[in-house]
């Protein structure tokens, strides 16, 4: 059975740039290549904190990133 999936919203100029840039990399559309960054992006955050929880300054860095790639 599939994962169910949900809508994420993000800023027009962030899809159109994200639309505009992705064919060449070899994507076929703007949620391929969002889910891949998220999941690339949790893997490494996984990676760094192997067997430890997050910190808040760590979940605080996330967030900001999150934001600088206008998530949230």
């Amino acid at each position: 059975m599939p994962a169910e999936k949900v809508t994420l919203k993000i800023p027009r100029p962030l899809y159109e740039r994200i639309k505009s840039v992705i064919e060449p990399a070899g994507f076929s559309s703007v949620n391929e290549f969002v889910v891949y960054v998220l999941r690339d992006l949790m893997s490494r955050v996984r990676d760094e904190t192997a067997g430890a929880e997050l910190t808040s300054e760590e979940i605080d860095k996330i967030r900001q990133r999150l934001r600088n790639l206008g998530y949230l």
